[in-house]
Formats: C-alpha cells, structure tokens, sequence
C-alpha cells in the first residue's frame, strides 16, 4: 500500500468498547505502515542526491575535460552530456557496486580460508591430543599387563612349589607310617 500524507490526516481508527482511546494494534500495524514508507522515501532521497551529486560532478567534469572547439556546438554538445551523465552516473554506480562486490567476495574467501585453517589446525590438535592419550593409554595396560603376568608367572611358581612341598610332606608322612607303623603294633601288642 503506497501511504500518502492525506492516508495519514485522514485515517480513521475504531474505538474500543470498555476502554477510551483507540485499538492499540490497529495503531501499532498503522504506525509500521508510516514507519515503512518514511524509510523507503528516505532511501530515495539519498539514491536521488547520490545521482544528482554524481550528475553535477559529471558537468563540472566536462567542460575540464577540454575546452569546446567552436562556442556554436557548445549548446549542442551540451545535452548530449546531460543525456549521457545520467548513463555515466548509473555506470559509476554499478562499478561501485562491483568493486564492493568484489571486495565482499574477496574478505568472505579470506574469512573462508581463515575458517578453513582454524579448523584443520584444531583438527590436527584434537588428533594429536587423541594418539598421545592413546599412546599414554596403550603404555599403561601394557605395564599392568606385564605386572599381571609377572603375578601369574609367580602363582605358578608358587603353586609347583608347594605341591613338590606338599608332596614331600605327604611321602614322609606315609613313610613315618610304613616304619612305625610294626613296631608301634608289636608295642601296643606287648
């Protein structure tokens, strides 16, 4: 909707049942509807005083360039550039806009590869972090295992050693036995 100032003076709000004053949100969405034609009037005013300082300094431009070879072509001459300046005004702004095209494409590939670095660095980092905790992780089993072994080496050792004890103890036993075991009969016999 295009506003103009007689939508303005002209606008006619409800009023409220149980409330003196005017809906708030027809006000509201109102004052949005004011608000977004200011800014698009303002925009144009600034795009019209770019163009026409662009149009001037265009003028000022030409007859610096060189003077004119004969005063009659002058006035001839003369719209030709007023023709032409709106031109060199729209091609002053569009090179412009493409130099700051450029500009925003060259920092957004240098913040791209800024990006790029940071994350392979800290890709490279949490690896790095991630095979010396293994590393450390990979030593440490390895000397628990070693203690493990080095345990059940010496329960083995332990466990021969005790059979081959007990064994003996038992063999000598059965052979208090076998030799006591007649004159200990022939005694109680007796």
């Amino acid at each position: 909707m295009a506003l103009t100032p007689d939508d303005v003076v002209t606008k006619q709000f409800q009023h409220v049942r149980f409330k003196d004053g005017f809906d708030p949100d027809e006000v509201d969405d109102f004052l949005d509807e004011v608000v977004l034609e200011w800014r698009k009037a303002l925009d144009e005013n600034a795009e019209l005083k770019a163009k026409l300082a662009a149009y001037e300094s265009g003028e000022k431009a030409a007859p610096a360039a060189g003077p004119a070879p004969v005063a009659a072509a002058a006035p001839v001459a003369a719209p030709a550039a007023g023709e032409g300046a709106p031109a060199a005004a729209t091609a002053g702004i569009i090179e412009l806009a493409q130099r700051l095209h450029d500009e925003h494409v060259a920092e957004g590939k240098a913040q791209r590869d800024q990006l790029i670095a940071e994350a392979k660095s800290q890709a490279a980092k949490i690896l790095a972090d991630a095979e010396q905790r293994q590393r450390e992780e990979t030593a440490r089993l390895d000397r628990e295992r070693n203690v493990l072994e080095s345990k059940i080496s010496e329960l083995h050792t332990f466990e021969r050693d005790y059979r081959a004890q007990l064994r003996s103890y038992i063999e000598g036993q059965l052979r208090d036995l076998d030799e006591g075991g007649p004159s200990a009969d022939s005694a109680s016999a007796q």
